[in-house]
């Protein structure tokens, strides 16, 4: 198969859009699914693995389940979203707040930057998903 052709009529915006959007949404995936129990030298303060790492953000066990469950729930969406287009702006634009979040909890235990630069490259990525939403538009051709 000609891997020209299958790009074909696609705008190298939406091409971008759609990388950006399956990149976030893997990465999303491997750090609650493979990741979870492991110190990767990006966990917050002193934390070996997630459940440490919201003990040192001072957030509940409970709390780290509701987070995990909605950022999976969203990156299953930003997949679905790419047969299913319109979920994938309101999906990308989610799982960006929360990477926000993750960020706002790095800089409050002080952490350098090194460790958020996971959560901030994630919530790059997902606000260029939701910016070009696999559509080759930005936001404000909509």
């Amino acid at each position: 198969m000609n891997p020209e052709r299958i790009l074909e009529g696609t705008s190298l915006p939406a091409v971008l859009g759609k990388l950006a959007q399956t990149t976030a949404a893997l990465w999303i995936l491997n750090v609650w699914f493979n990741r979870f129990d492991k110190d990767t030298g990006y966990r917050g303060g002193d934390a070996t693995n997630m459940k440490e790492e919201f003990e040192e953000y001072g957030l509940s066990e409970p709390t780290m389940y509701a987070v995990g469950a909605a950022k999976v729930g969203l990156a299953g969406l930003m997949l679905a979203g790419l047969v299913a287009p319109r979920v994938s702006r309101p999906a990308s634009i989610g799982l960006a707040g929360f990477m926000l979040g993750a960020i706002g909890m790095h800089v409050k235990v002080g952490d350098p930057v090194k460790r958020y630069l996971p959560a901030l490259s994630v919530f790059s990525l997902a606000t260029i998903a939701a910016a070009l939403d696999g559509s080759g538009r930005s936001t404000t051709d909509h």
